[in-house]
This record gives C-alpha cells, structure tokens and sequence, in this order.
C-alpha cells in the first residue's frame, strides 16, 4: 500500500474521514489502557512511530545494537516480522528464512544480532532471556501494550514529520503525535527538519535526538554513473534523493509499495531497462532480500547507516535503565 497524498498535506478528504481517524485513536489508546504488559527480567528498549512505516526504525535499532555489542552487551532483537508467516517466537536464520518466512526487516536485523520474530511479543522475550540475552530491542511495537518499555525511542522523520498529524485513514497516525509523545523516553529525528518536529517534541518536554542516514563507501562509486532505480520502502523517493546526492544520473525512478514481493518480470524488466540504457539497476537492502535469488546479483545496491550528530546524548538516557554503553 502506498500512503496516499492528503497523509501528508491536509485536504477535505481527510478532514471527512476525521471520525473514522477517531475510532481508530480510540482503540489504540483502549487497548494500550487495558493490556496487561509483560515485564522481562532484563532492560527494553522500544524502537517505535507515531506514522505508518517509512520514519526509519530499522536503521536506529541497527545503529543501537551495534553500540551496545561494541559495549560487550549481548542484545537481541526482537521484531513481530510483518510480511511474513512465521508467528514465532522463532530465532531467525539467515540460512534457513527468507522474507516470506519472516518479513524484510527480520533479515536485515540478524545480520546484526540475534533477532527474534514473534507475533505475541512476550514469547519472543521469554525466548530471547533464555537463550543469555541481557537487553532487548524492539523494532517498532510502541503502540502495542503486551510488554513493558524501559526506554521508548519515537523515530521521526524530518522531511515528513507526522504528516497531515490525523489518525489513520485520515492521516498517517497510529494515534495523535502529543498522546505519542507523551509516552516518549526521547525522540529521533532523522535527517533535516522541515515540519518543525524539534519544537513540537521540545515543547511536550521531550528530548530530541538528532541523526541522518548516510550511504555506505559503495555511494562514492556511483558518482556520474547512469541508474535505473527502484525501491518498495515506506518512503522511495528518500532512496532516490540519496542517490542524486552520491552524485548519479537517474534513468528511471520506479516506486513499489512497502514491503512489495517482487514478481520475476518486474525485475527482470528493469534489468533490460539498465542493459538499453548502459545503466545499472539499483535498490535498497530492505529491496534486496525480496528479489529473486538467482536475479540479486544483478541488481547493485546502496546500504545506509544512521550517523547520530551527537552520539553522547543517548549515554544518560541508557543511564537511566542501567545500560552502559
């Protein structure tokens, strides 16, 4: 599903779908009230939204795992798997799962650390401390109640912000940003800030800490070079922006909803769109694990990482649940 344009610039299609928004609100908060959370014998740290998908949780969640490993902390992670069947909880094998099994993020996470898949998140943490993991991190699940959060991290990002700022289907909101905010430990903000999320975040008396997503060394070798570009992320045009910014010439542009399950045509139609124009076909890696097998050689790709303007501003806040890192 792609987010429609009235998420993002209020119109009078959302303002008429306003009370279908407020049931929704309704329920979140209903069910966040009357759920009976589970607590693990070890510290949580919850990597969430207030908007549908495309805020960048994955790459904080990474970027977090890196530095509690790099701390000699043994983190797991811990994901419901959206796209995928598995119901779990199931510790995920990169030789074994693919995104049909466990979804797209799952993959791109156990490359990291230990990654759990569990639609009944307390399963997945039950598991996790009996398999020695001293900290839990949640790739998204803030609106959910199941499991008590000892630090709650709201990714935001800074070109969209919360959007129109309505409940879905009116707008883009799991529920309404302050209700959010609210509940926030600290919020992200990804790259440049254009909808004023720092103010708004400040103002609710929530700490804002600020990041970009940065191409890996494989971005300076596309400068000058001609791409023909795709992407099923939350927000495609964000991939291709980085792309204009390594300094490539793009061909094409082509946009998939999130999570999209590539079919063997598509792919191999923009593999002949490249090849016609002596371009090379390229993706995400959250893109890649969704091609088919024998076709992902074929396609380059361009790995990002989150870059914290200032990494010592998360030390208190992982202070305070008695994490050093």
């Amino acid at each position: 599903m792609r987010a429609p344009d009235f998420w993002h610039r209020d119109n009078a299609v959302a303002a008429a779908l306003a009370p279908l928004g407020a049931v929704y609100a309704w329920a979140v908060a209903r069910n966040l009230e009357r759920a009976e959370e589970y607590r693990p014998a070890i510290p949580v740290i919850c990597v969430g939204n207030i908007v549908a998908g495309g805020a960048g949780k994955t790459p904080v969640v990474i970027a977090l795992a890196r530095r509690l490993l790099a701390a000699g902390r043994k983190p797991h992670l811990l994901t419901r798997g959206y796209g995928g069947s598995e119901v779990g909880p199931r510790a995920v094998d990169l030789d074994r799962h693919d995104f049909v099994r466990v979804g797209d993020e799952a993959l791109l996470l156990a490359a990291e650390a230990p990654t759990w898949v569990a639609r009944w998140r307390p399963d997945g943490a039950v598991a996790a401390v009996e398999m020695g993991a001293d900290l839990i991190i949640m790739d998204d699940g803030f609106q959910n109640g199941s499991i008590a959060k000892d630090l709650s991290l709201v990714v935001v990002d800074g070109a969209y912000g919360f959007g129109n700022g309505r409940p879905i289907p009116a707008g883009p909101c799991r529920e309404p940003p302050e209700r959010g905010l609210a509940r926030a430990d600290a919020v992200v903000l990804v790259g440049e800030d254009r909808t004023g999320v720092a103010a708004r975040s400040e103002a609710a008396g929530v700490p804002v800490l600020r990041a970009r997503l940065v191409p890996g060394p494989e971005g300076a070798e596309l400068m000058g070079r001609k791409l023909v570009a795709f992407a099923g992320i939350g927000r495609p045009e964000k991939f291709f922006e980085t792309l204009k910014s390594c300094g490539a010439r793009l061909v094409t542009t082509t946009a998939f909803p999130d999570h999209y399950a590539y079919e063997r045509a598509e792919i191999e139609d923009l593999l002949a769109e490249a090849e016609a124009n002596e371009a090379l076909a390229i993706t995400t890696a959250k893109d890649r694990v969704r091609l088919p097998a024998d076709l992902r050689q074929r396609v380059a790709v361009l790995p990002v990482a989150l870059d914290w303007e200032q990494p010592h501003l998360l030390t208190p806040l992982l202070d305070r649940i008695g994490v050093k890192a």
